[in-house]
């Protein structure tokens, strides 16, 4: 206990070594956990996520664009699928179809596009308002409302995706009429609406208003106009009414479409409709995409694992050295000790102590911000995520 006490107090004398020891040990304790934690969970995020998800249909193409645009909202735009697609799996009855739509952002976040039947999919309760019901309306992920600061009543607005795109595709004010409780997954990071306002922000859908009334042209005040309709920028109830769709709903695009079969047996019976390749839709299992992608990422962790280690006993041994020359500068000292009668044994003890303590301190400091790590570690993959998507 003398031991420990005395280690201590010359610890503290010579603080800004001491400290500096101890937050370098703490550093190298604290690195490779905290490494290995957030791994672990990127791996369990990204292999939960794809298990999560049973098909997904999509043009043929890249499986791996498919599954980031449709599971993690990239900026991978794959082909459109059309929605006849959609309609084929409602017939064929085995399972239930669900668009999405991921071609639009607003203030940095993607708009998803999507039927109500994602949300019971994905169990995403809802912490504040009401749920989609008015083409225009949106509801917020929980990291979209803290980052923006906004809420239910506040709005938001499409960006486009091309400043030159002059193909009808127009910013839409949306009304947030929801935000989502958070999920700690890419949904957390999204602006759902549903995919008829999707449809209206890529031009397909739109609203009229009348540029003269028909009693003003009989009264000879005013004349049509060529320019007869304007396109609106934010759905009212004044003139939700006017917004229709040109064109036969089984065109219209969709990014994917996430299939959840009834049962093993219709999965099957899927998965064999879709074999042919001169289809020009193929339907993936996303589970297995992502497994691959996840097995290619982190078949570096060896390595890494590796050069951690080397780093570590690099580290270590520098602080051996520094500790070793801190005892060597203090010969005079422990010569003193020892003519003042203190055994080489207790001089050791002492020393010990010293080291022990350092030890001690760093561990407790590399505890707390690993606990951190491990608190958040879900939170901290989603954003990075979302930020690489």
């Amino acid at each position: 206990m003398n031991a420990l006490y005395l280690a201590f107090a010359y610890m503290r004398y010579h603080w800004a070594r001491s400290l500096v020891l101890t937050l370098v040990t703490a550093l190298i304790l604290f690195v490779p956990i905290a490494t290995q934690i957030l791994l672990s969970t990127s791996e369990r995020a990204l292999v939960a996520r794809g298990e999560a998800t049973p098909l997904l249909l999509g043009s043929r193409g890249s499986q791996l664009d498919l599954t980031m645009a449709a599971l993690y909202f990239s900026e991978e735009r794959p082909d459109p699928v059309a929605m006849r697609e959609v309609e084929a799996v409602w017939d064929s009855g085995l399972g239930i179809p669900i668009p999405v739509h991921t071609a639009f952002s607003s203030s940095g976040f993607r708009i998803v596009g999507t039927t109500l039947d994602y949300f019971d999919f994905r169990d995403l309760p809802l912490s504040d308002g009401r749920g989609l019901s008015v083409l225009g309306d949106a509801v917020i992920g929980a990291d979209v409302a803290a980052t923006l600061g906004k809420g239910v009543g506040d709005s938001l607005v499409s960006s486009p995706e091309n400043l030159f795109d002059l193909d009808g595709v127009y910013p839409l004010e949306m009304p947030i009429v929801g935000v989502l409780a958070r999920t700690n997954s890419p949904d957390d990071q999204a602006v759902f609406v549903d995919i008829k306002t999707a449809w209206v922000i890529q031009g397909i859908g739109h609203g009229h208003e009348d540029v003269v009334t028909a009693t003003q042209v009989a009264e000879g005040t005013a004349a049509l106009s060529n320019a007869a309709v304007v396109q609106y920028q934010k759905i009212t109830d004044a003139n939700i009414d006017s917004f229709h769709f040109h064109g036969s709903q089984d065109g219209f695009p969709a990014s994917a479409v996430i299939i959840v079969p009834n049962d093993t047996r219709s999965a099957t019976i899927l998965k064999g409709r879709y074999l042919d390749t001169d289809v020009p839709v193929q339907l993936v299992e996303p589970s297995s995409v992502i497994q691959g992608l996840v097995d290619r990422i982190f078949r570096i962790k060896s390595l890494l694992d590796v050069v951690t280690l080397i780093i570590a006993i690099a580290a270590f041994a520098a602080i051996g050295l520094a500790v070793f020359l801190s005892y060597r500068l203090r010969a005079r000292e422990i010569a003193t000790a020892v003519k003042l009668g203190a055994r080489r044994g207790m001089v050791l003890r002492l020393l010990s102590a010293e080291t022990f303590t350092l030890l001690l301190i760093s561990a407790f400091i590399a505890g707390i911000g690993t606990m951190i790590v491990s608190q958040n570690a879900e939170g901290w993959v989603n954003w990075l995520l979302a930020l690489g998507a």
